[in-house]
């Protein structure tokens, strides 16, 4: 089952990325500092249960296109974990689903993220450079760089996208191998 994330869910969420991505601090405290950033756009969170047991989570948050005519808002889809014992069944394709159907019924007209373009290519996303947007960093492979327009996106939507000062804090900007 996959529903929003209650105040009840931070520890299990906390455990889920801390086993899922097994870095220390950094991806739950990034989790932990969006929640509470001051953005534009509040963060849509939601997780997914087995037997009322929280395995995964996925989280949106507020981000922004510096687009040509004038600044859009958008979301950045970040993180995704599942714990390991779960992975591979097919919950994190439905986290991201939910995600995008929900961004969708907001109006948002892009998500972007940072992931493998087998996983996320066949979840809604393309190559965002090729699409006409332009990467925050270097340190961003361009295979990784990744965006869904969304019904709400209009052509002159192009631009660079800006991360939120949260990603850059935690130092969550960058992916060494683009199929991570």
């Amino acid at each position: 089952m996959i529903r929003r994330e209650t105040p009840d869910d931070h520890r299990a969420v906390r455990g889920v990325h801390t086993r899922a991505f097994g870095d220390g601090e950094r991806i739950p405290g990034l989790v932990e500092a969006l929640r509470v950033a001051k953005a534009a756009t509040a963060p849509l969170s939601f997780v997914a249960t087995v037997d009322d047991r929280v395995v995964g989570h996925v989280l949106l948050s507020a981000a922004r296109l510096d687009a040509p005519r004038r600044i859009v808002d958008v979301l950045t889809l970040s993180p995704l974990g599942v714990l390991p014992e779960f992975q591979r069944q097919g919950i994190g394709a439905r986290l991201v689903a939910h995600a995008l159907a929900a961004a969708e019924g907001q109006g948002v007209p892009l998500v972007f993220l940072e992931g493998s373009p087998h996983y996320y290519g066949t979840r809604g996303f393309e190559n965002a450079g090729a699409a006409g947007f332009r990467s925050p960093s270097l340190r961003i492979p361009e295979a990784a760089f990744q965006v869904a327009r969304l019904s709400a996106h209009e052509p002159w939507m192009t631009g660079t996208f800006v991360y939120s000062e949260v990603f850059w804090a935690f130092d969550c900007v960058g992916l060494r191998d683009p199929e991570a």
